[in-house]
């Protein structure tokens, strides 16, 4: 369940004595973190960075200590997600300090840019090594869950996030109920599979419009695809988030619709799914030791 952190006690095949020397630097500075989860979708625009931003936000209102980083280096969306726009990031010798909401800890690249509508022009190789400096450079300090929203599709960037975290103990993958995002599941559950990252569950969003006057769901999208590969695939399926106008209204003012709209069908489901995640994901006992062990 837990994975053992103890990454860095010998240097690995081919590793120069600088690497191994980064490497060891990396793993003191993320051994507070109990647990690392992973927020991805095989495409853009399927809702990913709602769901983590709630995730998160709903994590933190239960008590646990909670961080939440945007590495969506194109399509950074966390700071318009809880009004953060605009909001500057505050560094000291040892690395950035996350931005506070509420008691949640966030750094988004969001946080990096100029203006909102700056364009990141780099090529592959660059946008992995300013990945791996970002996710590594942050005094996250204590936490009980890092969530992180990783950039869409599997390559290059979420290839380079996951490496840079070491050890990530579960994956939430989003989709919507289309075909074209179906097929792009199969190919984020086999991505999990080659790393060895533990599918906690898929999440079908956007399913079918809720009505606000008379709660009616009407499927503009075909309904029960995430359902059908989940089952194909062999992995949970965590349910299903409708289109509400309630939650495209939070996401325009900045405001978390677990907060904001507590009886909200959307809210229910992320909290049915962060009580998935306490189930497959504890941060006691065994958790705590063995995190200790790792930092020694």
């Amino acid at each position: 369940m837990f994975k053992n952190r103890l990454l860095c006690e010998k240097r690995r095949e081919g590793e120069s004595e600088e690497e191994f020397r980064e490497r060891q630097r990396l793993a003191r500075r993320l051994c507070g973190i109990k647990r690392r989860i992973a927020v991805l979708s095989g495409k853009g625009g399927v809702g990913k960075s709602t769901v983590a931003a709630n995730v998160a936000v709903a994590l933190a209102a239960k008590g646990y200590s909670t961080g939440l980083l945007d590495v969506d280096i194109h399509g950074p969306s966390i700071p318009t997600l809880l009004g953060l726009e605009n909001q500057p990031i505050y560094g000291e010798k040892e690395g950035l300090i996350p931005v506070d909401f509420e008691g949640l800890k966030v750094v988004s690249a969001g946080f990096l840019l100029r203006s909102q509508d700056e364009a990141i022009v780099w090529r592959g190789p660059m946008k992995a090594n300013i990945i791996r400096q970002f996710v590594s450079e942050v005094l996250w300090d204590e936490l009980d869950y890092l969530v992180v929203d990783c950039p869409p599709g599997t390559g290059d960037e979420p290839l380079s996030v996951c490496h840079t975290l070491e050890c990530v103990d579960g994956a939430l993958i989003v989709t919507t109920p289309q075909k074209v995002a179906a097929v792009d599941v199969m190919k984020c559950v086999n991505f999990c599979k080659t790393l060895k990252i533990p599918v906690i569950g898929v999440i079908e969003n956007m399913s079918g419009f809720l009505c606000p006057k008379c709660n009616t769901v009407t499927y503009i999208f075909r309904s029960g695809g995430g359902r059908e590969l989940c089952k194909q695939m062999k992995v949970p399926f965590l349910g299903v988030i409708p289109i509400d106008p309630d939650i495209a209204y939070a996401c325009d003012v900045g405001k978390p619709f677990v907060r904001d709209f507590p009886e909200s069908p959307a809210t229910r489901k992320i909290l049915e799914i962060v009580e998935t995640i306490e189930k497959k994901l504890p941060t006691q006992k065994e958790s705590d030791e063995q995190t200790k062990e790792a930092c020694l």
